[in-house]
């Protein structure tokens, strides 16, 4: 090669421009390891997101449930450890039963129940803020869709309305001026309205209290006032509605009221010893009224039936129940088959030790009961037929009106295992991980000198 060629291919690669490896290459790298995060980041997200659909109780995407699909349980189990509370998604629909005792996942100090979806096993809990059992002081609406449930926050008496459905919670406020204290005590067949009593000091020093029956319309807070009176025993618990909401009938110490629900009362009458208003579905489609009675004797519980000014009149042909401290009736079906609570009692209770006669109202105390179940009684059975059983210490229950005229029982498969806001927890805890990890890989790949690759 002569001297010339040599300085002419010299020159010619002098004009190229140089170029920049190392740069472009560290770019490419950071690139990648942006869309790997990023990818990272979405599948965890996508991850987060499972557990609310698959593992939050029962199944995806619950759809309220319609009439035909309402049915009892035919056993219990107790909430999943971090169980989804009434508010959260997935929402979970009209529910079957509201459930409460001093099991595990119901001891909390606030008052914890649990609730279960009208057409599978998808549980749910709520946070009352005091002990208060289901069927007697929290209560299904009788479609199922809501939960009325004393406020016992200490800020404003009244009651807390939860809608199932919605996810929803709407405060009504008490409708007696001074209330200290107010309990849900019934609702009207069509859900328009509900039955509250109202706990008001009598004086200055608290040292008695007036006690306040009202009826108050859920749509307009306006309340008819049903009865106001000092005793306290069994004050109207429970009350019962005829099927049209024209009347109803509640308990104040031994005697049973019947009222319209304009608050006129029709009549009133001393209830026999050993014996008590039957409980929500206490009035027949005859309107006379049923009533628990025990008979001394054999410690055995029975259905009897009265009329409105208490006479009384033949019994339904109905199996009686023993081996329980009471019962406590849901309602009636087409056929005449009644539903009810039955209460099996604690063993170890010192009020059963004294062999004592127990009040009505002490029957269904939490220490007085081991575990509840509910009954069919069929007309001319020789004996009840179990639909429901609870584990122990489940001790008390409340069934939507919908689910005992429908008159259904399912095979249940209560939930296991955790609970969906345990794995929302984890959830979390993963996707931060996730980002935090994808945040050190990027600034891992970030070069430490920017300088152009030298030329050859």
């Amino acid at each position: 090669m002569s001297v010339r060629l040599r300085e002419a291919l010299r020159e010619a690669a002098a004009e190229v421009p140089a170029y920049p490896v190392h740069d472009r290459a560290v770019r490419t790298a950071r690139r990648t390891r942006l869309r790997t995060a990023a990818v990272v980041a979405v599948a965890l997200a996508l991850t987060a997101a499972v557990p609310l659909a698959v593992r939050g109780g029962g199944r995806a995407a619950p759809a309220p449930a319609g009439p035909g699909a309402a049915a009892l349980p035919d056993r219990l189990g107790l909430p999943p450890v971090g169980a989804l509370r009434a508010t959260d998604r997935p929402r979970l629909g009209p529910a079957s039963v509201v459930f409460s005792g001093q099991a595990r996942g119901l001891t909390d100090e606030d008052g914890t129940v649990g609730i279960v979806a009208a057409d599978a096993d998808r549980y749910r809990n709520w946070t009352v803020g005091a002990e208060v059992p289901a069927g007697e002081g929290v209560l299904l609406s009788p479609d199922g869709r809501r939960l009325a449930a004393p406020d016992r926050s200490g800020f404003r008496p009244g009651i807390n309305l939860i809608d199932l459905v919605t996810g929803t919670t709407r405060h009504l406020p008490s409708p007696r001026a001074g209330s200290s204290m107010t309990d849900p005590a019934g609702w009207a067949p069509d859900g328009s309205a509900l039955v509250v009593r109202d706990t008001t000091p009598a004086n200055p020093e608290a040292g008695a209290h007036l006690n306040t029956l009202s009826l108050l319309r859920i749509d307009t807070g306006r309340a008819v006032r049903l009865l106001e009176t000092t005793q306290v025993p069994v004050f109207g618990t429970p009350v019962a509605f005829t099927a049209d909401g024209s009347r109803l009938a509640y308990q104040v110490g031994d005697k049973v009221l019947v009222s319209s629900a304009d608050g006129r009362q029709i009549s009133s009458f001393a209830l026999p010893a050993e014996s008590a208003l039957a409980g929500k579905g206490a009035w027949l489609p005859d309107g006379s009224l049923a009533l628990v009675e025990r008979d001394p004797a054999t410690d055995r519980w029975r259905l009897g039936r009265v009329d409105v000014e208490g006479r009384a009149l033949p019994a339904p042909a109905l199996p009686t129940v023993s081996g329980v401290t009471a019962i406590r009736l849901l309602g009636w079906q087409a056929d005449g088959s009644a539903w009810v609570v039955a209460y099996r009692p604690e063993p170890n209770a010192p009020a059963l030790s004294t062999g004592g006669p127990l009040d009505m109202g002490e029957r269904t105390w939490y220490q007085i009961v081991r575990s509840i179940r509910v009954l069919g009684l069929t007309p001319g059975a020789a004996a009840p037929t179990t639909l429901l059983t609870a584990p122990d210490q489940v001790l008390a229950i409340d069934v939507a009106d919908a689910v005992v005229h429908a008159g259904r029982v399912r095979e249940a498969h209560p939930p296991s295992g955790l609970g969906g806001r345990v794995w929302w927890g984890v959830s979390l805890v993963v996707l931060l991980l996730g980002v935090v990890f994808g945040y050190r890989r990027v600034r891992r790949g970030r070069p430490v000198s920017r300088g152009r690759a030298r030329r050859g």
